[in-house]
């Protein structure tokens, strides 16, 4: 039955808030936040549990979300507006069971294509990563020693869902390299130091795409342990790009080579 709350200060709207802005109460509950009607329903369509729904009439609509859930709120368009990131959009919120992914449940193609992203720590370049990774079919994203929460809201929203199509998994750095090496995966890292251009390296057979943050690059632990360096030519005065940009560059020219 679906109760409806009315107040900011109702502790299962104060909780709602919490899960948005603190990992350590994401942590510590397992669950993690989902907003809007696309993300939820990408979200729920890979089987993951929706413990509480929040939903705004005036917003979303007068009929209920067709959504399963084990509690179900009603809240006014002032209360929506301020816990929702987007404002009156969307009008629909829930809190979702987190799922705790390992590399040993990532299913993996014949000849995978994975990107494996060093100690990101904007969420929302992870997000706009796994966007890109959905669109070229990548088969998985690695985050490895991240600095980021994986169920960071503004993660998802980044995303625009691609975060339930794309397997996300967090690892040590050790653990990726044995792991990708154990699979017979190219490491292609991209870096400026010793390189070929992206587009001279073959990436048709298994490959990981390894990148690290704009600010440091890659730790040496990866540059030793790759089977090539790749890097992008820069044109202009600056002498890199993006993370998210970058590993959409070179994710697609493996699906270039790839249908070539």
């Amino acid at each position: 039955m679906t109760e409806q709350l009315i107040s900011m200060q109702n502790p299962k709207v104060r909780r709602l808030l919490e899960l948005q802005q603190k990992s350590s109460e994401r942590r510590k509950s397992g669950l993690f936040v989902v907003e809007g009607r696309r993300e939820l329903e990408r979200c729920v369509s890979r089987g993951y549990r929706v413990d509480t729904l929040f939903w705004c009439p005036a917003i979303f609509g007068v009929e209920e979300p067709q959504v399963e859930a084990a509690r179900v709120y009603q809240v006014t368009a002032d209360i929506y507006n301020k816990v929702a990131y987007r404002g009156g959009t969307e009008g629909v919120i829930a809190e979702v069971v987190a799922r705790q992914a390992t590399l040993a449940d990532l299913p993996l193609r014949k000849s995978p294509l994975i990107v494996v992203l060093e100690s990101v720590e904007k969420p929302g370049n992870l997000g706009a990563v796994l966007r890109s990774a959905d669109a070229a079919n990548v088969d998985a994203v690695i985050v490895c020693d991240p600095l980021t929460d994986l169920y960071n809201p503004n993660l998802i929203r980044a995303s625009v869902g691609a975060f339930f199509s794309v397997p996300c998994v967090a690892c040590t750095t050790d653990e990726c390299i044995r792991w990708l090496k154990a699979k017979g995966i190219q490491l292609l890292t991209a870096q400026l130091q010793d390189s070929h251009y992206y587009y001279e390296t073959d990436m048709t057979g298994p490959t990981a795409i390894v990148m690290g943050t704009e600010a440091t690059g890659l730790t040496a632990q990866w540059r030793e342990a790759a089977d090539a360096h790749i890097r992008i030519p820069m044109l202009g005065m600056g002498d890199s790009l993006n993370v998210s940009v970058s590993a959409a560059v070179l994710m697609f020219e493996a699906v270039r080579q790839r249908q070539s």
